[in-house]
């Protein structure tokens, strides 16, 4: 028999747990989330059931449960996992004209809970009708809810609400890098603001009507300034729409996070940030570089490739230095590195485009790395590391799918299904 679906507003309202076991705690979490009063009955309640009694909508009575305890209730839970105690509970509750969940006896009872997913504020309930088939009414709930979470089923709101800002890392250019919520912000927004280095590719799966406003910047072109960015977000957070800042690497390592976070808490507008995989330990990764690495490096500085810096303090700082937009002003860093002191040995790379299909790494000794990088013209968006673990790049550049364990390096898992990335030269000495 196909069961009647229906949604109960519990606030307020009175209902009755009996038992003391896991089904009880679950049920009585569950309607305590939907505003209920929860009386819990139990000679021996478990620990777990005791201490629901902190939350003020609990009672719990350590005792039988009477047929008078269901005087003025809205809702019966029998849960002893006793079959003669729950089916006495349920005859009492039938007699009564209220409804009873039997949560270890499904098709037993008048009323059966659903498996849920909750996406804010939609809720998903999933139930097989007959209450015959729990295990697939699981893994049905699990397909929906991996479903809203990666963004694969439409969540956007289709009236006005009230408007919000997200702060989104996009990883360093993978689609596949982004996180869940990052996924699932996306398909809730109606206005992305884009930056250049973000994953692109995830722009073309939006709704058609998804408005898209492209901030990038490239070296020395900023067509869009940082302040207007900031008013852009505000105004149409204040219009009632959802906005995603999506922004390549992560919102807080050298992404301007933190100012548009300033900007639209001090307009009074809602704001999160959700953080992504930073392109500082990312790209060296796709290239095979640890930016740590036993016996090599314990730490790891990262800087930016355009503003300056105290190469006397980064010459002698030892570990790893990670510098993000680093291609155009790599002849820069060597000379002030070099002029610091560092040794000339020291091994460089140069990684190109991480995690793209057109990924690249030029590897050399400091002392050479500029001339190398003159004839290969890196180009951003580029990450330089500078350090002993740079030259484990050279080792651990292997086809997808096949780890190897070299001398010097532990074994590595496969990268992805991406082409395997060009190494364009290594220079020795």
């Amino acid at each position: 028999m196909t069961a009647y679906p229906l949604m109960l507003d519990l606030t307020g309202r009175r209902v009755v747990v009996v038992g003391g076991g896991p089904a009880a705690v679950a049920a009585t979490l569950s309607m305590v989330a939907a505003g209920a009063h929860v009386v819990v009955l139990s000679p021996f309640p478990s620990e777990p059931v005791a201490e629901l009694e902190k939350d003020d909508s609990v009672t719990v009575l350590q005792r039988q449960w009477r047929s008078d305890d269901l005087a003025d209730v809205w809702l019966v839970h029998a849960a002893t996992g006793d079959g003669c105690i729950d089916d006495a509970v349920a005859a009492a509750a039938e007699s009564r004209r209220i409804f009873c969940v039997r949560p270890l006896h499904a098709t037993a009872a008048t009323a059966r809970t659903p498996d849920v997913v909750r996406a804010d504020p939609v809720v998903v309930a999933v139930s097989d009708g007959a209450g015959e088939h729990p295990r697939r009414q699981r893994i049905i709930r699990d397909a929906v809810a991996l479903a809203l979470d990666t963004g694969e089923l439409p969540l956007r709101r289709k009236r006005p609400g009230k408007g919000m800002v997200s702060l989104v890392g996009g990883g360093p250019g993978d689609p596949e890098l982004l996180t869940v919520r990052a996924r699932r912000l996306l398909a809730q927004a109606d206005v992305v603001v884009a930056d250049r280095l973000c994953p692109r590719a995830v722009l073309n799966e939006l709704e058609p009507d998804v408005l898209v406003v492209d901030v990038g910047k490239s070296p020395d072109c900023h067509p869009v300034p940082q302040e207007q960015i900031n008013r852009l977000l505000v105004a149409h957070a204040r219009a009632g729409r959802r906005v995603v800042r999506l922004k390549g690497g992560d919102p807080y390592v050298l992404g301007r996070g933190g100012e548009e976070l300033a900007f639209c808490r001090a307009a009074g507008v809602e704001v999160e940030v959700v953080p992504g995989v930073t392109s500082a330990f990312a790209v060296p990764a796709a290239a095979g570089i640890p930016v740590t690495h036993r016996g090599l490096s314990r730490q790891v500085t990262v800087l930016s490739g355009h503003e300056d810096a105290d190469w006397a303090a980064l010459a002698r700082i030892g570990g790893t230095l990670v510098f993000l937009m680093g291609a155009a002003t790599l002849p820069a860093i060597a000379s002030g590195l070099l002029a610091a002191g560092m040794d000339p040995a020291t091994p460089v790379a140069v990684v190109e485009r991480g995690w793209l299909p057109d990924q690249r790494t030029t590897a050399a000794p400091l002392g050479r790395i500029r001339h190398l990088a003159a004839s290969r013209l890196p180009r951003a968006p580029a990450v330089v590391v500078v350090g002993a673990v740079a030259a484990l790049a050279d080792e651990w550049l292997v086809s997808p799918g096949l780890p190897v364990r070299s001398a010097s390096a532990p074994a590595v898992a496969p990268r992805s299904s991406l082409q395997e990335p060009e190494v364009l030269a290594h220079v020795s000495g």
